[in-house]
């Protein structure tokens, strides 16, 4: 086919283009075409499923598009204002054929890069689709959340992705998803996010949406058996085991711990400050309707309290289900327990804490000061045991490093016990928010805060749970 034109426009454009910038604009327009082509499909198809589809499809791939074609005619530009300050500018152009190098060298660019761009397009469009819908792209690529993403790595939900529990059900939850997810990641990028990052208390999906979708609430959860293991700060790191009875119940039922909550007609109000840790004021309303008010002595009124009034759910519980950040003691216990410190190390658990309690200015600081401090005590007071064990004693050095990065993280101002878990009372407020027996009604009724009545203690501190060599448990 003869595409000579010996004039017009099209040989100087030719000629004009013929430069790295507007190769680069040519490159970037060729990539957001092909790849908006393979993905167009998947948006059809799937867009509603995908939370953050739509942040490629309508805002990087039109954004990569547009910057392209701006740089094409910026690159003509600086080329024309240079050969023409040099006159160096053309006068007449080589027709358009492939004898003309300019214009064979742009149509074997473009073929080359459109060639590359479907081969590579074809697998990682659909790649990128999927990463976008991974934990690690919310955890480490998009948002600052690398604490909450290691928290993430070792909770029950670890096999949910973000988006289920994050991002709800709904085109406007998807809206608020996408809108909320840009401000972040431009936070990221410029790095002005609050350090820690605060529990989004105040925007999280309603428990009903997400909790529920698999958490059927009237199912009976029957009776929970839950040890406790506890190592002393002695020097034999006296190990000893509380056994309990967790009554979970079911919302079917009218007693247990859910049953009270959350049984069919129950309707749990309260009002607190933002951070929901003090409840000065709750109503309670039966399965009959029947309804009362118990509030503490500091409790005003609601006109002149400002606190939020809100319904409780999983969540006023739960509250960090798949984001737990333990406390030392508890950390260091579960480690000792499982191996992963020797709890055969004379005052480990003492000396443990005070390494992990330490101030560390970085992460990296406290990776190379945690062993040192470990193997120097232990050199020194106990340095015929170091010669016997100094693979243990590493070994558990290395335990209280792990245990220190799954819950302390200095870079994000995250210390031990920032982020309260109130499902439970004994590492936090928790459920002593409303049971600790200052909650009263005008005529008198109390909040129970009657243990029984959640648990029942089988052994309290004991080295042998004799109920446990009865069911046949070693621990």
């Amino acid at each position: 086919m003869n595409l000579a034109l010996k004039k017009g426009w099209l040989p100087a454009l030719t000629h004009l283009v013929s430069n790295v910038l507007s190769y680069v604009g040519v490159a970037l327009v060729n990539t957001a075409a092909v790849f908006w082509l393979f993905v167009l499909p998947v948006y059809i198809r799937e867009g509603a499923s995908h939370p953050y589809l739509s942040l490629f499809f309508i805002v990087a791939l039109p954004a990569i598009f547009i910057g392209g074609l701006l740089l094409i005619p910026f690159g003509m530009y600086l080329r024309y204002w240079k050969e023409t300050r040099k006159g160096t500018y053309p006068q007449e152009f080589k027709p358009l054929g492939w004898e003309n190098r300019e214009f064979r060298n742009l149509a074997l660019f473009v073929v080359g890069v459109t060639g590359a761009n479907i081969l590579v397009g074809g697998y990682y469009s659909h790649a990128t689709v999927k990463y976008m819908d991974s934990e690690r792209f919310c955890g480490l690529t998009c948002h600052s959340m690398i604490p909450e993403y290691t928290a993430y790595q070792d909770s029950p939900h670890r096999n949910i992705a973000c988006v289920a529990c994050h991002v709800g059900s709904g085109k406007q939850a998807k809206l608020e998803a996408k809108l909320n997810g840009i401000s972040q990641m431009i936070a990221t990028l410029l790095d002005n996010h609050p350090r820690p990052i605060p529990t989004p208390v105040h925007n999280l999906r309603p428990a009903r949406e997400i909790c529920e979708a698999c958490h059927w609430p009237e199912k009976f959860a029957g009776y929970r058996l839950h040890v406790l293991d506890k190592f002393a700060q002695d020097e034999q790191n006296t190990w000893t085991k509380t056994v309990l009875v967790l009554a979970v119940s079911g919302a079917a039922a009218t007693q247990g711990i859910h049953g009270f909550h959350t049984a069919p007609g129950v309707k749990v109000e309260y009002r607190s400050d933002a951070s929901r840790q003090n409840i000065p004021w709750v109503r309670y309303t039966n399965p009959a309707g029947e309804s009362v008010e118990f509030f503490t002595e500091e409790w005003s009124s609601a006109e002149d309290d400002g606190l939020e009034l809100r319904e409780m759910d999983c969540m006023d519980c739960h509250t960090r289900p798949s984001h737990q950040f333990q406390v030392p003691g508890r950390a260091l216990d579960e480690a000792l327990a499982d191996g992963v410190v020797d709890p055969s190390l004379p005052w480990i658990k003492q000396r443990g804490l005070e390494i992990l309690r330490a101030e560390y200015a970085t992460t990296e600081e406290a990776e190379q000061r945690i062993p040192t401090l470990v193997t120097d005590y232990y050199q020194e007071e106990y340095p015929d045991l170091f010669g016997d064990k100094r693979d243990d004693i590493e070994r558990s050095a290395l335990g209280l490093v792990s245990v220190y990065k799954r819950n302390v993280f200095p870079e994000m101002k995250i210390g031990w016990a920032v982020y309260p878990d109130n499902s439970g009372h004994t590492d936090f407020t928790g459920c002593f928010r409303c049971h600790f027996g200052k909650h009263e009604s005008a005529d008198g009724q109390k909040i129970s805060d009657n243990c029984t009545a959640c648990h029942q203690i089988l052994a309290r501190d004991e080295p042998e749970p004799e109920v446990l060599e009865r069911f046949g448990i070693k621990r």
